[in-house]
């Protein structure tokens, strides 16, 4: 059917009705289905865009806590932060207790809630995240490794043979909460692939550290316990296998697991992660029946009539949701906002304060701060760039989307970001001692040498192009 407009002067081309018909269902659709891919893909990054300012967030106050523990330290009340530290904190039930200063309670305590929300980190990656798949896994599992291998080398070039050896785990480590701020500070200047990386890369390195902390920075090993910690594996383990859901039971076996491992020699952090790997990563509920009980909830909350029973449907919808999520999920949610605002905030106010000599220089010519400086700055930006060229030259891997050379050598630069890992090595390598300071006074130029040289690269890297986001 041809019409011709009102207006229109004679022998002028007539107007397809069908046509602007068949034209506006085609916009429609096409509309809908953007409306539906632009669903699509916000469903899939959110999780990962409020992980990252979650830990952007984090960073800041990581920053904020050490600068206060070393203003604080170097003050005139500078006795107040040892004394505050090392105050003797007792807990205990009847006849056993046990009494440790409050350094040591943070340390080996809630330390290891933050070892836990790391190994549920790990557990993730590799079922469902970046460590998923042999193709995927490859370029940050080897850019990892050559961010470990190469700063320990050079660690221990300049420490060798000496008591300051000891002290190889402290440039090998990352820290994902101010490497994850510094690079989101950036904005789109960064594709959020390369934020992808980094992740994946740092959660390696998390790997690397607890099996660095649980093999080289054990003293004395106590089988015993050891065996006691086996037992309970077995039954977190087997309730796994068998089930159970309750994250009760999880906690108190949890718990068990720590004091066994507490008194065995092995770092007590390690239970964190070796608890993290028994969590049940299924729900009780698959989507099929979550889906029947959530339409039976809400067929029922539309027959009740009266207040209490809109709020008994309501409350079971909420149990059916709860048991839809996993306990890995659960856990993680929880705990992950503790850990980042709470316990490595506290973390670094007792264990970043140092207190300067008159002749700071003489502490950063030291072998020991300079084999820390030069294995963050220059081993990371080496090992990480040369690994992960290797491993896309031979075929291995393949770069990310958007991702440059570039822009993995500025994040090779933010790896060297020790921090909180480093200075957990540091304490286990040197404890309380001279050693100790020196390797603070590494971990701080080496990690803000590494932050600040990123930075510039990255900001000078090509920007996220429209093209590059869509």
């Amino acid at each position: 059917m041809y019409l011709r407009t009102v207006d229109s002067l004679p022998g002028s081309t007539p107007v397809c009705v069908q046509c602007i018909i068949a034209d506006y269902h085609r916009e429609l659709f096409v509309a809908k289905t953007q409306q539906k891919i632009q669903g699509v893909v916000q469903t899939i990054t959110r999780p990962v865009q409020e992980f990252l300012k979650l830990q952007a967030a984090s960073g800041i106050l990581l920053f904020a806590c050490a600068t206060i523990a070393l203003v604080w330290s170097n003050s005139a009340w500078s006795h107040s932060y040892e004394q505050f530290w090392h105050t003797e904190v007792s807990f205990g039930f009847g006849s056993m207790s046990m009494s440790k200063s409050l350094l040591h309670w943070i340390n080996d305590g809630l330390m290891v809630i933050f070892f836990f929300v790391v190994g549920l980190e790990i557990k993730r990656e590799i079922l469902i995240g970046e460590l998923s798949s042999f193709r995927k896994a490859m370029l940050p599992i080897v850019a990892a490794i050559g961010g470990m291998l190469v700063p320990a080398m050079i660690y221990i070039a300049f420490t060798g043979g000496t008591e300051m050896a000891s002290g190889w785990g402290i440039p090998m480590a990352t820290d994902i909460a101010f490497s994850l701020g510094v690079l989101t500070v950036l904005g789109k200047r960064v594709p959020i692939q390369l934020k992808i990386f980094l992740t994946a890369f740092a959660i390696v390195d998390d790997i690397g550290a607890v099996i660095v902390i649980a093999m080289f920075y054990a003293s004395s090993i106590l089988w015993s316990h050891l065996a006691v910690a086996g037992v309970i594996l077995l039954l977190l383990a087997g309730s796994n296998w068998m089930g159970v859901r309750h994250s009760l039971v999880y906690a108190l076996l949890g718990v068990l697991l720590w004091l066994a491992f507490l008194g065995s020699g092995v770092h007590a952090t390690v239970a964190g992660v070796l608890l993290a790997m028994t969590i049940p990563a299924r729900s009780n509920l698959g989507k099929s029946g979550f889906m029947i009980k959530s339409r039976s909830i809400l067929t029922k909350l539309e027959e009740s009539d009266g207040e209490r029973g809109h709020h008994a449907r309501v409350r079971e919808l909420s149990r059916a949701g709860e048991d839809f999520e996993a306990l890995t999920q659960r856990f993680e949610h929880s705990l992950h906002p503790w850990v980042i605002f709470v316990i490595m905030p506290i973390f670094a106010l007792a264990n970043a304060g140092v207190v300067f000599s008159e002749n700071p220089a003489a502490l950063v010519s030291n072998p020991l701060a300079i084999g820390i400086i030069l294995g963050l700055v220059i081993g990371k930006q080496i090992g990480i760039t040369l690994f992960s060229w290797g491993a896309v030259r031979s075929g291995l891997a393949s770069l990310p989307s958007s991702v440059t050379w570039r822009h993995i050598y500025g994040v090779s630069w933010l790896g060297g970001i020790g921090f909180t890992m480093s200075l957990f090595i540091a304490g286990l390598a040197f404890g309380p001692s001279q050693l100790m300071d020196i390797s603070k006074i590494g971990i701080y130029v080496g990690s803000l040498a590494a932050g600040v040289g990123g930075v510039i690269i990255l900001w000078r890297a090509p920007g996220s192009t429209k093209r590059q986001e869509e």
